[in-house]
């Protein structure tokens, strides 16, 4: 098994999961080290017997690579939503469309299967904005409109509409998946796209535009402000929330029966009843930490940013027997004693 992106927080957790639960399996990481804090991996992968390799996926020549692998996993990606507004948009584009297709030349010399990570953000933003919403005390949610493709009261399905604008994060991760296609469909790879929604657990160094309930967690521990963004600065936008394990639980069924469900693609995320608001984060993240920090406001939107997404996750339902099983509180309670047990190297992040 090929990680890509293999000491990022996904990669690397993928990795030691994947080696607890088939110790015979060599697994292999690779990955530039741009992301701050994914040099803490390095001596995870290590004590388990995980090989790392430093490479960059946007160049090629770092993928000429003298190993054989049967599996990719595709987990490499600039994740930051924000990425490319206002700046030079080549890096965002070279990283997740250009270095997936370096990726994808990888498994196609090894003949090798893959699993691609997308994201839900492959959906425009203004169509998801536009779905009718309510205000309640603590949280928007949706008021239900039928006669929408890919909308229901459990979430958002991947029938809905990928056209319009939805960040060039989320561009260049539905050209990867349109590639990825072609490459099943062209050279005989066995493939499956899961787009996901928010991921958390331990090892992810939360950003404020990525990994954001980590991010709340870090700033609640280390006692720094915060601010609730956009909306009307209420903090009531809602996201569903996914814990890292349950994502790992779905990928070994995916590639327990991958040739039945090969070119399947899947939408991933903790769904209705795994889900917070900015609002209902802070509560709770007060409540795990014991410490209050300062929430202030920032009315401004920005680019991009959705007000309430929930993951449809029915079809993975129906084909794997899949379900996420860790709650909310769960997952921040998990957070919280990563924080706690690796203080001091946090710290200086």
């Amino acid at each position: 098994m090929l990680i890509t992106g293999g000491a990022g927080f996904i990669g690397s957790n993928l990795a030691l999961l994947f080696k607890r639960r088939y110790p015979r399996l060599k697994v292999i990481s690779i990955d530039n080290l741009k992301r701050r804090g994914s040099e803490l991996n390095l001596t995870r992968l290590k004590e388990n017997g995980i090989d790392f390799l430093h490479a960059d996926i946007r160049s090629p020549e770092d993928l000429v690579l003298d190993l054989k692998f049967d599996l990719l996993l595709e987990c490499s990606a600039e994740p930051a939503v924000l990425a490319g507004y206002g700046q030079n948009p080549l890096y965002i584009i070279n990283t997740n469309l250009t270095g997936t297709i370096n990726c994808l030349e990888l498994a196609r010399r090894n003949k090798a299967d893959v699993i691609f990570l997308s994201t839900s953000r492959v959906y425009p933003f203004s169509k998801i904005n536009g779905l009718k919403r309510m205000e309640l005390a603590s949280r928007f949610d949706w008021a239900h409109a039928s006669g929408i493709d890919g909308f229901s009261e459990h979430g958002i399905s991947a029938g809905f509409t990928t056209s319009g604008p939805k960040t060039l994060y989320g561009a260049t991760k539905l050209a990867s998946e349109l590639i990825l296609e072609e490459y099943i469909d062209a050279y005989g790879l066995k493939g499956v796209i899961n787009r996901c929604g928010v991921i958390a657990g331990p090892w992810q160094f939360g950003k404020v535009d990525q990994g954001i309930f980590t991010f709340w967690m870090l700033a609640h521990y280390f006692r720094r402000s915060l601010k609730y963004i956009g909306f009307r600065g209420k903090g009531k936008q809602v996201r569903d929330i996914l814990h890292i394990e349950d994502l790992f639980e779905l990928i070994d069924k995916q590639i327990a029966v991958l040739p039945r469900i090969n070119g399947n693609i899947y939408n991933i995320g903790g769904g209705r009843k795994i889900s917070l608001s900015l609002l209902e984060l802070t509560a709770l993240a007060r409540e795990i930490t014991g410490n209050h920090v300062a929430v202030g406001k920032d009315m401004e939107t920005r680019p991009g940013d959705i007000a309430v997404y929930f993951t449809d996750n029915r079809k993975a339902e129906a084909d794997l027997g899949w379900h996420p099983k860790k709650t909310s509180p769960q997952i921040l309670e998990d957070i919280y004693f990563w924080i706690h047990s690796h203080e001091k190297e946090l710290g200086r992040l």
